[in-house]
């Protein structure tokens, strides 16, 4: 593996963390806890080995930004929106999700459903928003040159 992979890894547990987070809402609605419970917590790890593995990325590359090659003006202000907005919510999930766990860890289900009704979509939409910035960049417009 080199610093390169890295990031279609990332993109890969951003995929998981997306499907997981959005099997743990459907097994909830079935009144399915104790899978629930396995499922998210499973989440919470996959999306924790992704911060990870950005943080790893970053540093290894010394925080130099991948460049977003596409030329259109509104294909890159529609990109650089879903990327501030990606970066901020991101932020607030490192706080989110956490709370929100340790609601249900000590059996608050009462606080946890509260806490998770903003959770959850926040959760899913930088889950979401990650793997489309790993498209944009490395996919579908990268840019052209080394980075």
């Amino acid at each position: 593996m080199t610093v390169q992979d890295i990031p279609t890894l990332n993109a890969a547990l951003n995929a998981t963390a997306t499907v997981l987070i959005t099997a743990g809402f459907i097994l909830i609605k079935q009144g399915k806890r104790d899978t629930h419970r396995a499922v998210m917590l499973t989440a919470g790890v996959v999306s924790a080995l992704f911060l990870v593995g950005y943080v790893t990325h970053k540093v290894l590359v010394r925080g130099v930004h991948t460049p977003f090659g596409a030329e259109s003006p509104a294909l890159r202000a529609f990109y650089y929106l879903m990327l501030l907005t990606h970066i901020i919510l991101a932020i607030a999930i490192a706080y989110l999700v956490p709370r929100t766990f340790l609601f249900a860890i000590k059996g608050d289900f009462e606080s946890h459903k509260r806490w998770a009704r903003f959770t959850f979509p926040i959760w899913l939409y930088v889950s979401v928003t990650g793997v489309l910035v790993y498209f944009f960049l490395y996919q579908w417009w990268p840019a052209a040159g080394p980075a």
